[in-house]
């Protein structure tokens, strides 16, 4: 049997197959040396020690790719995000992608006080006061939803978090799906966005991320 039958009945991978990206078709490896840019705020492994910029190691390919893309097309609005795609070609923001989306998110810790009231918010909303629950697009361990491009929020840092959910309440509309999360956090209170929060940090990030 050729080499070419064997990899098309699937008894032999090449490098490219075992590498590749099924949500983005990237490959890590090549995203490795090119995200090198991206350390200085993210980290070599997309885990971010400020905690004011978001920890991106293991989040999900589709939604780095489509945020990357909202960067570079200038529909989400950041001047240093904008300032370091300008120069990617397609292929680099899924090889970027994939890089880090193949990276395991350091775990957080959740302020044992908050847990109680972020964990009920998270899961279940305040239906009185309007506020749905986090759970029912970020899933129930907050690990979002890949084919959705609804991004993983499961261990992020809480100072990050709070500081999107006040800009959503503000109204803040910097990416297109920036809507939804301005209905969605209209009706919480800075309290509320406090327990949220390092509710959510204290989440376990999958060992093992996923596309």
């Amino acid at each position: 049997m050729s080499m070419r039958m064997l990899i098309a009945t699937g008894l032999v991978m090449t490098a490219s197959m075992v590498h590749a990206d099924p949500f983005v078709d990237g490959d890590p490896e090549a995203g490795a040396e090119k995200a090198a840019p991206c350390a200085a705020c993210h980290g070599g492994d997309g885990n971010s020690t400020n905690p004011q910029w978001p920890k991106i190691a293991g989040q999900s390919s589709a939604y780095l790719y489509q945020q990357l893309k909202h960067f570079k097309s200038g529909d989400r609005a950041n001047a240093v995000m904008q300032g370091q795609v300008a120069n990617l070609s397609d292929q680099d923001m899924k090889d970027i992608a994939a890089h880090f989306a193949g990276n395991n998110m350091a775990p957080g810790v959740a302020d044992p006080d908050q847990v109680k009231r972020g964990g009920r918010l998270y899961h279940a909303g305040d239906e009185e006061a309007g506020i749905p629950a986090c759970a029912g697009c970020h899933g129930p361990a907050g690990q979002g939803n890949a084919a959705a491009a609804y991004p993983r929020i499961a261990g992020q840092h809480a100072d990050y978090l709070g500081t999107r959910l006040k800009a959503y309440r503000e109204g803040e509309q910097d990416y297109p799906a920036a809507a939804i999360m301005s209905g969605v956090a209209a009706e919480l209170e800075d309290a509320d966005i406090q327990a949220l929060t390092s509710y959510i940090q204290g989440l376990a990030p999958r060992s093992k991320a996923s596309p």
